[in-house]
This record gives C-alpha cells, sequence and structure tokens, in this order.
C-alpha cells in the first residue's frame, strides 16, 4: 500500500542538533513543510554525502518554509559523535534523528529487517502531516537533494493552486498545466 496521501503516524523520537538532544515527534511536523531523509546508519560511506548536500542546501529548505530531518537507525548519542568527528556530518544545523526502535523505518515502509538499517527513502511531508512524495531506493545510490526541492517546490505549488498539475521536469516559475478534457489527446 502507497504511504502517498497518508497521515504521518504518531511517534517521538530524541535527535542531535545544534548540540543538544531535542525531541522530534509527528507533531513537530505539523504546521510547515516537512522533508524526512532516511539513510541506513551514521558512520557509512555515502551517508555522509548526502547529510553535506542537504547541509548545503538547508538555507534553501527553509526559505521554502520547510524542516528536513535526517533519521538513521542509529542513537541521538551516536549522532552527536557522528556530526563531531565528520566534517561532512558537522554543516548539518537540522535534527538527526535516532530510530534505534526501528519505530519510523517501519512506519514509513523503509526498514530492512536482515540488517536492522533503512533503506534510502524520502519523504515531503505537507504541514497537516500527510505524505506528499516518497522515493525509496536502494543504498548504493546516494540522492541529489536538488530533486528533493524540487519536489517540495511542486508540492507546495499543487498544494497552492489545487487545479494545477506540474508536468515533467517542471521547475519553479514555469508554466504548470490545468487538467481539462481540452488537455486530452493534445500534450
Amino acid at each position: 500500500m502507497s504511504l502517498i496521501n497518508t497521515q504521518v503516524q504518531p511517534f517521538k523520537a530524541t535527535a542531535f542538533q545544534n548540540g543538544e538532544f531535542v525531541e522530534v515527534s509527528d507533531a513537530s511536523l505539523k504546521g510547515k513543510w516537512s522533508v524526512l531523509v532516511f539513510m541506513p546508519a551514521a558512520f557509512t560511506f555515502n551517508c555522509p554525502t548526502e547529510v553535506e548536500d542537504a547541509a548545503d542546501h538547508y538555507a534553501e529548505f527553509q526559505k521554502l518554509g520547510a524542516e528536513v530531518y535526517i533519521v538513521t537507525t542509529d542513537t541521538h548519542f551516536s549522532h552527536k559523535v557522528w556530526h563531531e568527528t565528520s566534517a561532512a556530518v558537522g554543516k548539518a544545523q537540522f535534527p538527526l534523528v535516532g530510530d534505534p526502535t526501528h519505530q519510523l523505518t517501519r512506519a514509513f515502509g523503509v526498514h530492512i529487517d536482515a540488517e536492522g538499517l533503512a533503506l534510502r527513502g524520502t519523504f515531503v511531508i505537507n504541514p497537516e502531516g500527510v505524505i506528499k512524495t516518497v522515493e525509496i531506493h536502494d543504498n548504493a545510490i546516494a540522492r541529489d537533494i536538488k530533486e528533493t526541492l524540487r519536489k517540495l517546490k511542486a508540492a507546495q505549488y499543487v498544494a497552492a493552486h489545487p487545479n494545477e498539475v506540474c508536468p515533467a521536469k517542471w521547475q519553479e516559475g514555469e508554466k504548470t498545466l490545468k487538467p481539462s478534457l481540452d488537455l486530452v489527446g493534445k500534450i
């Protein structure tokens, strides 16, 4: 079953953010756009490159009124040390969420039972806590956060313009489509 247009299930987790341990919950996601980025584990190979990519574009997410949450199956203590020892991860100002009980990885359908790790999953969630985009793929393939930003902008656009859709490769400011019988077979 797809998670698209479903409500985020209740959860509580602890994250490391800006030198502190903070609680993150489903309530934390309400009232603003959120992007959950699941990664297999701290202290791995591809994961720091993705954290750094997200950190390098964090100001753009904030400008869009969105918070980024990096989630791994490690503890918040591991995330503190990861943040302190990796130059790439050290750039992160967003929450590094620990999910040692696998509550989140299971709820979002990215848990690898045999390994106790997460697949690379990315979820854009609207201010009402409803999942609007889902991307899940093999752990050997790192993501490009620019594509996540594009999807966030598209989700925000269609939320503000419910009678329009964003076509393939849509970028902010480009033309959208207004679905109608007149368009059928003409595109």
